[in-house]
């Protein structure tokens, strides 16, 4: 009797088991099926709502000269424009479908872009990790590299940031320039009197003569002070307190739309490498010397396959309508920043040049991942 007892007690124990494991799983699906739809509906679709509109909204800087600047006649051209063209001819086929979303206020780039009304932020924006994690900001590959700087007055007697303790600071304000500085002039124990505003209110104070020092990305006081005509009056300092890669950014949690915008940079740098230009990418689609160029362009080679390598939404040849719309990637360089911020040797150089007649530590990095 005590035996059978103990055997009813053991069932019924292991059908209450069971019981609650099932129902603990099915609590485990429904909860997992509502971060799974919480993760579909946070996952962007950007590249679909491109193509259908038809047009790109590109966030630029329309302030500063060379990389995004608003002409007399409303035209807004530079070096970062270039690549917004670029995208836009390699998704839609038109290098002018494309809207040039004024994204010059430095505090609300970001919220333009996390907001929807920009696709893609081209405009002067250093990669970092916070904006990385805390601004779901993904970054494409670097398009220029260059870090923060400084601009004295003529005579002044600065000739680094030693030389800066109690002086007043131009500094564009909402910005990782802002950030170094002051992170700066702690380590070194010195003082400074900031004097913030945006890129152009920083500018024309310094010129004025309010404030000592103007700091920016270099290359940003180089474009800017190279246009001017009294640019003698004023000397950049070779100090450099910062790495600044620049790069585009776009929305986390869009993977094909950032592997579009990513490889559109990435081809227009193998493009330099391979000697494709403007003017021979046509030539090259049509009669490729081997299969390297053959793949970047999107065609057969010697009547073999092509390959869209997974690009079947823009099809294979978005990178050689890129091209073809503004030019390789040194061929943008010299079209829009030219002199003013001089290649040779510095990082922007492309990776393979010959360093030989080059400083001690310097020469390029730029180069294309390999396109297969």
């Amino acid at each position: 009797m005590l035996d059978l007892l103990q055997r009813g007690y053991r069932g019924r124990a292991f059908v209450t088991v069971v019981l609650v494991m099932v129902l603990a799983a099915f609590a485990f699906a429904a909860c997992g099926g509502d971060d799974d739809e919480a993760d579909s509906q946070a996952r962007g679709d950007t590249l679909a709502t491109v193509i259908d509109r038809g047009e790109l909204k590109c966030g630029v800087k329309q302030t500063q000269p060379l990389f995004g600047f608003r002409e007399a006649d409303g035209s807004v051209v530079g070096f970062d424009v270039d690549f917004c063209r670029a995208i836009a001819a390699a998704v839609l086929g038109d290098a002018d479908a494309v809207e040039l979303v004024d994204a010059s206020d430095a505090s609300t780039r970001f919220e333009l872009l996390a907001d929807g009304e920009i696709d893609v932020l081209i405009r002067t924006t250093t990669i970092t990790a916070s904006r990385d994690r805390e601004l779901n900001v993904d970054f494409a590959q670097t398009t220029f590299y260059t870090g923060q700087g400084f601009a004295v007055h003529a005579g002044s007697g600065i000739n680094s940031t030693a030389d800066m303790d109690g002086t007043t600071i131009c500094v564009q304000s909402g910005t990782t320039t802002e950030q170094n500085l002051a992170d700066h002039f702690r380590d070194i124990g010195a003082s400074f009197t900031p004097v913030g505003g945006g890129d152009q209110e920083t500018q024309d104070a310094f010129i004025a003569g309010r404030c000592d020092v103007w700091t920016a990305d270099q290359s940003n006081l180089a474009s800017r002070i190279g246009v001017l005509s009294n640019a003698s009056d004023f000397v950049i300092l070779g100090q450099l307190i910062s790495k600044e890669p620049l790069a585009p950014g776009v929305r986390d949690y869009d993977s094909e739309w950032k592997d579009v915008v990513n490889w559109v940079v990435h081809g227009l740098i193998a493009a330099e490498e391979l000697g494709i230009t403007r003017s021979s990418v046509s030539g090259l689609a049509a009669n490729p010397p081997n299969t390297t160029i053959a793949r970047l362009l999107g065609v057969s080679y010697e009547g073999g396959p092509v390959s869209t390598l997974g690009f079947d939404t823009v099809d294979a040849q978005f990178i050689q309508r890129a091209i073809a719309a503004v030019g390789n990637y040194g061929e943008i360089y010299a079209n829009t920043v030219g002199d003013a911020v001089p290649r040779a040797c510095s990082l922007n150089a492309l990776a393979s040049e010959d360093k030989s007649n080059c400083p001690a530590g310097t020469g390029g990095i730029q180069y294309a991942l390999p396109y297969r």
